[in-house]
């Protein structure tokens, strides 16, 4: 474990900082610690800086997913602290009309709107959920956005 640690903690150190970590000594602490826990397991003892890699890279991710929720949660806090009464209710009335516009289009045109913009899908995913040609999806994608613009500049 010692002579792990002296040939393989410098370049565990650059990996953890190559993949964007804010404390690159504490994940390489900690996968130095998972390693500790999980020695008298480990089948080849050769294998150990695999091991140290590998939940190097698990514990950079998991580091992103804390730090991406974080501040998703504290956008969305701050978001709505700051909204107003006034500004609740635009967006209220807006989102109603938004609603009420995409309900007076034909049906495969809101299905595929709705799929691309509001759920993220690719065309190929929603082509293959329709059951229709991505050509296909594209047209009425393309009809739906027009139709809405249509319906809705008047109104802004």
């Amino acid at each position: 474990m010692t002579r792990l640690f002296q040939t393989q903690y410098v370049p565990l150190l650059r990996l953890a900082s190559s993949l964007g970590a804010d404390d690159p000594e504490n994940i390489v602490a900690e996968a130095y610690f998972q390693l500790c826990k999980r020695w008298h397991h480990l089948q080849q003892k050769q294998a150990a800086a695999a091991y140290l890699r590998t939940t190097i890279h698990n514990l950079a991710r998991m580091h992103h997913r804390r730090q991406h929720t974080i501040h998703h949660h504290a956008r969305s806090t701050t978001a709505e602290m700051v909204l107003s009464a006034e500004t609740t209710a635009l967006q209220h009335h807006d989102h109603h009309t938004l609603h009420q516009a995409l309900q007076q289009l034909p049906a495969r045109q809101k299905q595929a709107l709705v799929l691309r913009h509001w759920h993220g899908l690719t065309q190929n995913e929603i082509a293959a959920l329709l059951q229709v040609t991505v050509g296909t999806v594209k047209t009425h994608t393309h009809r739906a956005v027009n139709a809405l613009t249509h319906t809705l500049t008047p109104l802004r």
